[in-house]
């Protein structure tokens, strides 16, 4: 298991967001779509996408993923990855103050990036209205 020197994603974005640097949160939200994509189009889920199990490496600045504990394979699992995205979209705003301009930025580069990504983003939108009805209904 390799040793990961830097800082917690959520501690990134937090200390970027403070001093006021919306353009190194962006950016970094938008690596954050890439590796999102990546994982997806290698047909896997994390299961668990908060700013807490990723990791940026000191030195580099590159994001890696932590923590994939609950993580699985998923070919063409189009819902999984679209729970993925959801739940990395809910701890970013709930997380994170004025987090939905990062929100923006993941979902922009992920759509670029993944093979699969107008399923997974169709998939998303259902997601997203089951949600809603959860937090309205219980």
């Amino acid at each position: 298991m390799e040793r990961v020197e830097g800082v917690a994603l959520r501690a990134y974005f937090d200390d970027a967001l403070q001093r006021g640097d919306a353009e190194a949160a962006r950016t970094m939200a938008g690596d954050l779509g890439r590796l999102m994509a990546q994982i997806h189009d290698a047909d896997l889920v994390h299961g668990d996408p908060t700013t807490s199990n990723f990791m940026v490496r000191a030195g580099s600045g590159t994001l890696c993923v932590i923590d994939f504990g609950l993580g699985a394979a998923s070919e063409n699992m189009h819902e999984e990855k679209a729970v993925d995205l959801y739940v990395l979209e809910r701890a970013l705003v709930s997380t994170h103050a004025g987090a939905e301009p990062l929100v923006e930025e993941v979902l922009r580069v992920y759509k670029k990036s993944c093979r699969t990504a107008n399923k997974v983003m169709d998939r998303l939108s259902n997601v997203r209205q089951r949600g809603r009805k959860r937090e309205c209904f219980g």
